[in-house]
């Protein structure tokens, strides 16, 4: 991917956990890199195609020098998001250099690095108590609202046959494509609290519930902790799953059967 270079802009600031250094200040050195692709503007001479990296290095300046933090690596975070947020880019690395840190050793700088970057996740929601599609029309709009998400594509609204062995009334399913800052801890602890805001109570496994958000897939990432499988280990085995995920994203693969939604879609009985 193409990159933009801010490098090494000089900010006097007032970040430190010693008092002195947030009353006295000391010099930072910033650098950024901003991935996007930078295609159509190499093509049309259109700085609208591309980043203003003057705009860019006014809003470090801004963050740096508005707030007062302990660490670096918390300014470090708010630029990261700060340029996510306000440029076209999908992704930045931005260092921070302490060159006057008072360690009481001779060295030349202390410095963080941190990248951060947009991320595509697949997720499934639905519901069979009460007013369904509204319920999923208010995940929608809660993930939508959310800071760190934006929702992307939605698939249409689809009714299921309950899955397992419970009695209880049909179910509506959809699916979402999103694109989020969050981790997949961080995207799983707001679905289960937007899931808990929409009444929904975990008492029986595969049991009825006014709102069921999974989170399907996550960029090409694996992960499996006691808390969350992803990709999700039973999307393969789920219709009600890959047909409305079909809808928005049929060539959307599973990194680990290495297989697309729309062939899984096929195979599943």
């Amino acid at each position: 991917m193409d990159v933009i270079h801010i490098r090494r802009l000089e900010i006097f600031a007032n970040h430190g956990v010693i008092p002195e250094e947030n009353t006295l200040g000391q010099k930072f050195i910033i650098s950024a890199d901003l991935f996007m692709d930078l295609k159509k503007a190499g093509k049309t001479d259109d700085v609208s195609k591309t980043v203003h990296y003057g705009q860019a290095a006014v809003l470090i300046k801004q963050i740096s020098e508005k707030s007062v933090f302990k660490l670096i690596e918390k300014l470090a975070e708010e630029i990261a998001d700060a340029l996510l947020k306000k440029f076209p880019v999908e992704k930045v690395k931005v260092t921070i250099e302490k060159p006057w840190a008072p360690v009481r050793l001779p060295l030349e700088t202390v410095a963080v690095e941190i990248e951060r970057q947009w991320h595509k996740a697949y997720l499934s929601i639905g519901s069979n108590m009460g007013d369904k599609e509204q319920y999923l029309k208010n995940a929608i709009e809660k993930l939508n609202s959310t800071d760190d998400c934006e929702v992307v594509k939605t698939s249409s609204f689809i009714e299921t046959e309950p899955y397992g062995n419970v009695e209880q009334d049909k179910f509506l399913n959809g699916a979402l494509e999103i694109r989020t800052l969050m981790s997949p801890d961080e995207l799983l602890k707001r679905v289960n609290t937007i899931e808990a805001e929409e009444g929904r109570v975990r008492t029986i496994h595969w049991g009825p519930r006014t709102l069921d958000i999974d989170i399907l897939l996550y960029d090409d990432e694996i992960v499996y902790t006691d808390n969350l499988i992803i990709p999700h280990p039973d999307m393969q085995n789920r219709s009600f799953v890959l047909k409305p995920l079909c809808e928005i994203a049929p060539y959307a693969m599973h990194p680990v059967l290495k297989k697309a939604a729309i062939t899984m879609l096929t195979e599943c009985n």
